[in-house]
Formats: structure tokens, C-alpha cells, sequence
């Protein structure tokens, strides 16, 4: 018989109040697990990246190794490069030499020294007459060439190297480019190197004609690196003739130039005849009477007083005078002589006639007659001299 008491069949009630969850008791383990793995990527992201900079690091750190090392290597090939080029030179073996000095300036070109021994190098060669080698006997049915008359060019232009003729020994060496280019082209090139560099010497320090010896010297450069002497003549010729652009123009400019050329070069000239020194001297007296007339009477002191320290001049001592009066105060001179200041006349050298003579130690005597300078000249071309032509 089924039991019909409904109550046994009724659903428990649970109060909420008895099974609700303590308010300090903590989370599930299950709920750290996020922020915990974002602690785990985060330092593996850290390692990752310090270890990319550690490496990138170390790469660069490898390259520069591998640069200063290479540095230290070319460095001991390029030394003993030369070492063995001053040896081979000191015991004649010229051809040895210059290819070792040549393969030094190819692997460091700022090698100390390695332009100079190369060019010490051309010029002996140049200079040494090499005997004539016979022709080795060959089966060919082509005829031996003739190098006669480039042999007899050949010594005719030693000749005249050795007796200082410069310009027929360029026209010989003109002729016998034009008859054979490649005949004995390191011997030509270094016999064009020495006639070029000798004449644009000569026409710096003893013509006056500054623009064609820097035109010689800038043609030198064609076949070796120029010598330390000669490119000082040729930037000493260049400060001459910019400063010379600026006479009676600005006098302040033209005694910057000149300041750097008369101490080294005092009779240096163009071929007005006016030497550096002259020079000087002419635009520190024009630049004193510019201060004169502008009343910066101190300034204008000081110029006329290094002007008398290069020649004793009457009407430059008494603007010195004068100056040295306005610049202390002095007032004995009457108001007239205050307000009218009279330039001083300069002196200047004569102008040379069409035969210049070289320049001695002692300047010339200066008169009164001022020519006007000539102006700066444009590069000249050269009818004589060797062309550009060069053979190896």
C-alpha cells in the first residue's frame, strides 16, 4: 500500500544564511593562475630581449674587433711595404722600389712619407741614363721597330735636364711623346716631373710670373705628388696674388695676405716688380691714412710705426707722429691742423722692364712714381712644355 504522506516527498530547504561562504576565506587556486602567467611571459619576454641586446652587443663588439685587427694588418703590410721600398731604393733597385712605394700609397694613401719616397724614387729614375738593352731575337716576321731617333730624343732631353734647360727639354719631350707614347713611359714621366716642377719653380721665385709657375706645378701633380718645398712656392704665389686682387679695395684684406707671404718669401713679386715686402709696407701706410681720415687715430698709429720698422720714410714719420699726438690727446695743434689730415703719399718700387732681374736679399730702393698693380691674371696655357700628354 503506497505511503500518501506528502510531506516526506517535499524538497529540503537550505538557507542561504547557514552555507554562504566566510568573507576572509580566499579565492580557488584556479583564479591566480592568469596573473601568474602574465608574471611567467612577461620574463620571458625580458630574457628574450636582454638576450637580443646582448647580442647585438656582441655582433658589434666581433666587427670592431675584426676592423682593428684588419687596421693592424694593413698596417704591418703597408710598414714593412715601405721598409723594404727605402732599402730597395738605397741599393739601387729602383723599378723594385717604386712599385712597393706605389702598392703603399694604393693600400693607405696618408702613409707618412710613402708620396715623397715615390717621388725621390721617379727622379732618380729620370735622371739615370739606362744603356739600351739589345732586342731579344724573336720568330715573328714583323720588322723590330726603329727607336733610334726616340733614343737620340731621349738623350738630347737628359741633356738639357742636366744643364737646367727647361723649356727645350719639354719640347723634346713633347717630340718624342708625338714619335712613340709608349717608349720608356716611367722614365719620360719622371723626366717631365723634373723639367715641369724646376721651371714653375723658377718662374714663382725668379720671374714674377706666379701664375704660370703655379700652372706648371698644378701639370706636375699629373705625374707624381708634389714636393713640400715647391707646394709651399706655389700657396705662397696664390696668397700673393688674392691679396694683390684686393689692392685699393680693402687694404685690411690685402694685409692679411701679405702678412703670411713677406716673412717667408719677402722678395716674392709679379711681374709689376713689386715685392710682398713693398707690399706690406704700401698698404700699412694706406690702411693708416684710412684710420686717419676715419679719426681712429690709436689704430692708425700703431700702422705707421710697423710701416717705418721696413724703411725710414720722412712723411711716413711725421703721420706717425701726428697720430701719436691725436691718440695721446695732445692739444697744442691748432683746430686746422686737427680737422685737415693729409694722406701720406707711399713709395713704391719701379716698375721692372721687359728683361725682370732676379730678386736679391736687400729691397729696392723705392721712388716716387705709384704704378697701378696689374690685376690678377687667368690661368695661363702653355704653348711650350709638354703638353698633358703621359705615358704610363
Amino acid at each position: 500500500m503506497l505511503n500518501n504522506n506528502t510531506d516526506e516527498t517535499k524538497p529540503v530547504e537550505v538557507n542561504p544564511s547557514t552555507n554562504a561562504l566566510p568573507v576572509d576565506m580566499p579565492p580557488a587556486p584556479g583564479i591566480e593562475k592568469p596573473k601568474r602567467l602574465k608574471w611567467i611571459l612577461g620574463g620571458v619576454a625580458a630574457v628574450v630581449i636582454l638576450g637580443m641586446i646582448g647580442g647585438l652587443i656582441g655582433y658589434q663588439t666581433a666587427i670592431q674587433n675584426r676592423k682593428r685587427i684588419a687596421a693592424d694588418q694593413l698596417t704591418l703590410v703597408t710598414t714593412t711595404q715601405f721598409e723594404l721600398g727605402i732599402a730597395d731604393f738605397q741599393a739601387g733597385r729602383l723599378e723594385t722600389a717604386r712599385r712597393r712605394f706605389e702598392y703603399v700609397i694604393q693600400a693607405d694613401p696618408k702613409y707618412p712619407g710613402a708620396a715623397e719616397k715615390l717621388t725621390e724614387v721617379m727622379l732618380a729614375m729620370a735622371t739615370l741614363s739606362t744603356p739600351t738593352t739589345a732586342p731579344t731575337p724573336t720568330m715573328t716576321v714583323e720588322p723590330t721597330p726603329d727607336f733610334s731617333g726616340v733614343e737620340e730624343m731621349m738623350q738630347r732631353a737628359q741633356d738639357l735636364l742636366r744643364n737646367k734647360q727647361w723649356d727645350d727639354a719639354l719640347t723634346v719631350l713633347d717630340l718624342m711623346r708625338k714619335e712613340n707614347i709608349n717608349f720608356r713611359t716611367v722614365e719620360v714621366d719622371g723626366m717631365y716631373y723634373i723639367a715641369l716642377r724646376e721651371r714653375g719653380v723658377q718662374k714663382i721665385v725668379n720671374d714674377g710670373n706666379l701664375e704660370g709657375g703655379i700652372y706648371d706645378l698644378a701639370r706636375v701633380e699629373k705625374f707624381a705628388p708634389l714636393d713640400k718645398e715647391a707646394d709651399g712656392f706655389r700657396t705662397f704665389a696664390r696668397f700673393y696674388l688674392t691679396g694683390a686682387s684686393f689692392w685699393k679695395v680693402d687694404w685690411p684684406q690685402v694685409l692679411v695676405y701679405f702678412e703670411q707671404v713677406y716673412p717667408a718669401l719677402p722678395n716674392l713679386r709679379d711681374l709689376s716688380g713689386w715685392t710682398a715686402q713693398e707690399r706690406y709696407r704700401i698698404a700699412l701706410v694706406e690702411f693708416g691714412n684710412q684710420l686717419m681720415l676715419a679719426g681712429d687715430y690709436c689704430k692708425a698709429k700703431d700702422q705707421f710705426e710697423k710701416a717705418l720698422t721696413f724703411s725710414v720714410d720722412d712723411k711716413v714719420n711725421q703721420a706717425f707722429e701726428k697720430a701719436k699726438r691725436e691718440c695721446e690727446g695732445d692739444k697744442d695743434e691748432t683746430p686746422q691742423e686737427t680737422q685737415a689730415v693729409t694722406p701720406v703719399p707711399t713709395q713704391t718700387t719701379p716698375v721692372p722692364t721687359e728683361t725682370t732681374p732676379v730678386p736679391t736679399e736687400e729691397t729696392p730702393v723705392p721712388t716716387e712714381v705709384t704704378p697701378v698693380p696689374t690685376e690678377v691674371t687667368p690661368e695661363p696655357t702653355e704653348s711650350s712644355g709638354g703638353g698633358d700628354t703621359s705615358g704610363g
